[in-house]
């Protein structure tokens, strides 16, 4: 049975190695312990009940007016296709609704999977720059090969 709540100072390692994991694939972006324990307010996480660990995790990262950013989506390998990581997913897209958000959007290596939520491919362009306040201290930067989708 998978249990979903929000992250806490506990889960800061399994999430860090959870990312890590895909980031080392080049799936995802690397988040190191200091910007997980500053974010740690935005995560849900997955966990086992049986194991205690945390199989799932994902972001909701508020960026400007109305505009949220789903981000830092994992599901353990062992773990995937079982609904975890659209179950995230849709959590903190309520989440954002409760808080008044109409806009979300997401940077991605995976489109198949958030076109099976409703998200559509735009160019990074149609973002507004403030999302991009981060991007500098990204590896990939300017190169970014993520693909921009959107839900509204």
């Amino acid at each position: 049975m998978i249990y979903y709540r929000k992250a806490t100072f506990a889960d800061v390692d399994e999430i860090h190695d959870l990312i890590a994991f895909y980031a080392a694939q080049g799936v995802m972006l690397p988040k190191p312990h200091s910007t997980l324990y500053e974010a740690l307010r935005e995560f849900v996480v997955a966990e086992d009940v049986d194991s205690k660990k945390i199989v799932g995790v994902g972001a909701l990262h508020l960026t400007w007016n109305e505009l949220a950013e789903v981000r830092s989506m994992a599901v353990h390998e062992n773990f995937s296709r079982r609904g975890i990581g659209s179950s995230i997913v849709k959590k903190l897209l309520e989440e954002g609704r409760t808080l008044g958000v109409k806009n979300f959007f997401t940077l991605t290596y995976r489109p198949e999977f958030f076109k099976s939520l409703g998200f559509t491919t735009t160019t990074k362009e149609s973002l507004p720059h403030k999302i991009w306040k981060e991007c500098i201290d990204c590896p990939k930067f300017p190169n970014c090969d993520e693909i921009a989708m959107t839900l509204e």
